[in-house]
């Protein structure tokens, strides 16, 4: 499978994944794309009928591994026949993300927040808990990156990680988007205010997440300071 269908398939994935419910999410990706049941099960190479228990939902909820499965015979199919996902998927702007990375080991909270020069605005009973990793986010283009399979992507390995927005006015958006989000991460860090908005810091409360003021110089920091971990 070549790189432009593997950028499809995480897509769908985290969309699927993301779901209430996969079974109803795998069915519509399907009808989306003009693809019949029993092409599909052709090239999954299952029966029709055990395709069609899953899409109802008469089975137990699909692995990681039918869904894989599922969606690598989809867009297979999608690519030898219609391309419809071309059409119907915007191309991804990658700009929004200005560094991600794994830590080599489990990082303490405390320690990253020491790390970005950062003040706890919110969640300083949470500062015990493991970090895994970080992602440093244009905040102005990230608004549009923070929905759909977009957002699954820039939680890297894990959501136990730091989002780290730059370019922040009062750090109001940053936290609104990832309120309406079924995926929250551990720890959001704001860079660039003052003053953070009184919204802002209720959403972090309600959410769970540890909320960190950065006084790091500049982005480039942020990378520096966390890739040797």
């Amino acid at each position: 499978m070549n790189q432009g269908i593997n950028e499809v398939l995480a897509k769908i994935a985290g969309n699927v994944i993301t779901s209430p419910n996969p079974c109803t999410a795998l069915k519509a990706w399907r009808k989306k794309l003009n693809i019949k049941q029993v092409q599909l099960a052709k090239g999954m190479k299952v029966s029709p009928s055990v395709l069609s228990d899953y899409e109802s939902g008469r089975r137990s909820s699909p692995g990681i591994g039918f869904v894989k499965k599922y969606l690598e015979a989809l867009i297979s199919l999608d690519y030898a026949h219609g391309r419809v996902l071309e059409k119907i998927t915007p191309p991804q702007d990658k700009s929004a993300v200005i560094a991600i990375g794994e830590f080599k080991e489990p990082v303490s909270a405390r320690r990253v927040v020491e790390l970005v020069e950062g003040k706890v605005l919110k969640g300083e009973a949470y500062l015990g808990q493991e970090i895994y990793g970080y992602t440093v986010l244009d905040s102005i283009k990230a608004i549009y990156a923070l929905s759909g399979f977009d957002f699954y992507r820039i939680f890297g390995a894990t959501t136990e990680r730091a989002l780290i927005f730059t370019k922040v006015g009062l750090g109001r958006s940053p936290l609104v988007a990832i309120r309406v989000s079924q995926l929250k991460p551990r720890m959001v860090v704001l860079h660039g205010p003052k003053v953070v908005d009184h919204l802002a810091m209720d959403l972090a409360e309600k959410e769970k997440i540890i909320l960190v003021l950065s006084s790091l110089p500049n982005e480039k920091d942020f990378s520096d300071a966390l890739d040797e971990l």
